[in-house]
């Protein structure tokens, strides 16, 4: 590199040195008094002589600049008899020698090969740069265009001191303006080839050799770094192989299409764009769609220089769509403005189905790993062989509950990791630090709830109860009978669980949803209808759809809270509104059954329910009305052992027709009371508590029963 850089200086400097000569050729040999700097005449001879010792002086300041590079290429001696044409030709014949010298062409050819410049292009490109490399050049351009005053680049003066000048150099849609190599100062008044020109920043750095992405480009896009940050299982490296594929026919036929990666899971969806850009020798830079620019004219000049870009450096983009669902149509627009143009390789992250785009495009779906290798892979970070049954247990469980991607499972090991743990101690913090991993996924959409009943709290009949206990062992014991047993392998959906709790207010609903999260240790979120629902059509299934993707990598039960306002029965179209509304609950329909997770609806409705959610329901339990055995249970259970209390009559307390929540509301404010008094939870403090939920509730009572 070191070499090339060198021999890069002295065609450089080569052509420079060319540059000048072809600028001497337009100085005038008598130039006009009103040009020269003193105030008296100065003949025309003088004023000659004096051009050409200053030309001689930028040349031999040339000479200098190659003895410091270390070599030295001698120019004529001033006052030769050899023609300026002659030296010309020779400045020319040692530029081009300079280069076919050098192993890979110097940058400025590079560059010329890259962009389809023609030979003219390239010399105007040379002439707008040279300033940057030698600033003295720019008192030539006066003098070659007829006064200091104009001391910069033009048109004109490109089309006047290059031979077979070429007009379209001027053109828009030729690359030097089209791919912003140059910039132009044009004043309103002033035509186009006598407007001031200058070499793109980024472009001068290239020439020189120094390429490294356009600053400004930096500040909007994010490396993405190495791939050993972000492994592949095998099932996701067929996914490369295959874009790998479409890349090489692609570049066949000289049109590259966008590559839309498609599925929920954002790190497997840019894992496999970085392994496709790695197997290519290509950089890969993310942008987030909400970075776009919204002026059509700033999309454009965006697109231009990543195009720029992607000729210059090995480099690929790809673009996290994952909100463009959910995101105004002005930012879809502005996507699809963006990808219209040949910008190089091109990946989009989408959630659920390609964007429609107007150019080549060619999708691919991009699942998480299969249950196996996300076993497999919790094998290698607890450090276990399949043999280590207590620890394979672990790793299957978490397998089965956790749909993780391999980057996800190694940031989960790395957050729960201490010296030396024990195989138990370690499987446990992991599982606590995958919880916490899949937290912020949901804690913007819904609201987590603290479960804290256990087993002990929750009180129904012994059927009800085991019906309990087989919606927690189904969850638990998931990858045994999917993946071990081999169920998976016939059956293609429905690998969720769902289950409906029915009945009255105050049954036990919620409390039932808190003992089963707490029993398996997931966090459990309650679905706040009112940000779900919303009157504008189609806002209902995107919030749902963000809901549902939230919660696909696991670690959470979803509790539909008032499920009858959401899962509500289809009913007969007879406008637009009954047409959408029934759009939403066939959605509904649909992602229900394809959840991986465990659902629990409650409802105190359960005949306003859909039908066909009933069908698909793997567990309905109905939660009935507390008997007197079972109220007494409550009660025992509503005061806490630390509560102080004296001669509680649990059979009398039971004899009051109250559910559960109703009896741990009458608890809780006895003890309000009992405390403002200085006092013990006492039978009549009870009493009072109890009458006071009772004319709330408006039920009838006798007050010789609460006396």
């Amino acid at each position: 590199m070191e070499a090339w850089l060198a021999d890069n200086n002295l065609y450089l400097e080569a052509s420079l040195r060319w540059l000048r000569l072809r600028l001497q050729k337009l100085v005038p040999q008598d130039r006009p008094a009103q040009y020269s700097a003193p105030a008296a005449p100065i003949p025309a001879d003088r004023m000659a002589s004096t051009a050409r010792s200053v030309v001689s002086r930028w040349m031999n300041a040339g000479a200098a600049v190659e003895r410091v590079a270390g070599k030295s290429v001698p120019l004529l001696p001033e006052g030769t008899s050899s023609s300026l044409d002659e030296r010309i030709a020779e400045a020319a014949s040692m530029r081009q020698e300079a280069a076919a010298k050098m192993d890979q062409p110097p940058a400025l050819l590079l560059l010329a090969q890259r962009f389809g410049l023609s030979a003219f292009e390239v010399d105007t490109l040379l002439l707008c740069a040279a300033s940057e490399f030698d600033p003295s050049i720019a008192s030539l351009f006066g003098l070659a265009q007829g006064g200091q005053s104009r001391s910069y680049p033009t048109f004109s003066l490109a089309l006047s001191v290059f031979d077979e000048p070429r007009w379209d150099v001027m053109s828009s849609r030729r690359p030097l303006r089209y791919s912003r190599l140059i910039e132009i100062n044009q004043p309103v008044s002033l035509p186009l080839t006598v407007s001031a020109l200058r070499a793109d920043e980024r472009i001068v750095n290239y020439i020189k050799g120094l390429n490294v992405i356009d600053d400004r480009l930096a500040t909007m896009l994010q490396p993405l770094g190495s791939v050993a940050a972000h492994p592949l299982a095998k099932s996701q490296q067929a996914l490369v192989e295959e874009v790998l594929e479409h890349f090489r026919q692609s570049a066949m036929r000289l049109t590259l299409s966008v590559i839309q990666l498609v599925g929920a899971d954002a790190a497997s969806r840019m894992a496999v764009a970085q392994h496709t850009c790695a197997a290519v020798d290509r950089e890969l830079y993310r942008l987030a769609i909400e970075t776009l620019p919204t002026q059509a004219a700033e999309i454009e000049t965006l697109a231009r220089l990543w195009q720029r870009e992607s000729l210059l450096l090995p480099v690929a983009l790809y673009i996290e769509t994952q909100s463009v669902d959910g995101a105004p149509i002005e930012i879809t627009n502005h996507l699809r403005r963006f990808v219209s143009h040949e910008i190089g390789l091109v990946f989009l992250g989408v959630n659920e189905a390609p964007v429609r785009i107007n150019s080549p495009s060619f999708s691919v779906n991009v699942r998480r790993p299969t249950p196996a290798e996300q076993c497999e892979a919790w094998h290698d970070v607890l450090n276990v062989t399949p043999s280590e049954t207590d620890t394979t247990a672990g790793a299957q469980t978490l397998a089965g509950q956790f749909n993780f991607s391999l980057s996800d499972i190694r940031e989960a090991a790395s957050m729960s990791s201490t010296p030396s743990p024990e195989p138990g101690e370690m499987t446990g913090r992991v599982w606590d630090a995958c919880r916490n991993l899949t937290r912020p996924r949901l804690d913007l959409l819904a609201q987590r709830l603290e479960a804290k009943a256990t087993w002990d709290d929750l009180v129904l009949p012994d059927e009800q109860m085991a019906l309990m206990r087989q919606i927690a062992g189904q969850v638990r014991e998931r990858h045994k009978v999917y993946e071990t047993w081999g169920f998976s392998r016939t059956m293609n959906r429905g690998f969720g669980i769902s289950a409906l709790f029915a009945g009255e207010s105050g049954t036990g609903k919620t409390m039932a949803a808190e003992v089963i999260a707490n029993a398996l240790r997931l966090n459990l979120y309650r679905i706040d209808l009112s940000a779900v629902v919303s009157k504008d059509m189609g806002e209902t299934e995107k919030n749902l759809c963000k809901l549902f993707n939230a919660a696909e990598c696991g670690g959470a039960i979803l509790f539909f809270d008032e499920a009858d306002a959401l899962f509500g029965k289809r009913s007969e179209v007879k406008d637009s509104h009954d047409r959408y509304a029934n759009i939403e609950i066939n959605y509904l329909l649909q992602r229900m059954e394809a959840f991986s997770g465990l659902a629990i609806l409650a409802t105190n409705m359960k005949g306003a329910l859909d039908t066909a959610f009933m069908r698909r329901l793997r567990f309905i339990v109905n939660l009935p009305f507390p008997g007197v055995k079972e109220r007494k249970q409550i009660w025992q259970r509503a005061l806490p052992q630390l509560t102080p209390q004296r001669e509680v009559d649990f059979d009398r307390l039971a004899r009051l027709n109250v559910s559960g929540g109703n009896i741990h509301s009458i608890a809780l404010n006895a003890a309000f009371l009992a405390a403002q008094n200085g006092q013990v939870v006492t039978m009549p403090i009870l009493m009072s508590a109890a009458r006071v939920e009772l004319r709330k509730l408006e039920k009838g009572f006798s007050e010789a029963e609460l006396r």
